[in-house]
């Protein structure tokens, strides 16, 4: 899974729809292979984050979890440090 694309589900609050926009996006990029789609690509590109973002607001919105939402600070703060440890320098 690529790293800049995070889980979305049962967080309180509950994903924007500029992060769902986000990875969406990410995605595209991921599986086409390039940031930033050469003109005569671009409107399928587009069209790609559209249609990903729109199946992932449905998704989120049909999940059903019985697990207490996770606080968005918290998990953040779990990455950050994960993310030090990782790239401490010895």
């Amino acid at each position: 899974m690529c790293r800049n694309i995070h889980a979305l589900h049962n967080f309180e609050p509950r994903a924007t729809d500029d992060e769902i926009d986000a990875a969406a996006l990410q995605y595209v990029r991921k599986i086409s292979g390039t940031n930033r789609p050469s003109r005569a690509n671009q409107e399928a590109f587009d069209h790609a984050v559209a249609e990903i973002a729109h199946a992932t607001r449905h998704l989120l919105a049909d999940l059903v979890t019985t697990a207490p939402p996770k606080d968005r600070e918290v998990e953040a703060a779990k990455h950050r440090e994960r993310s030090a440890r990782r790239f401490a320098t010895a």
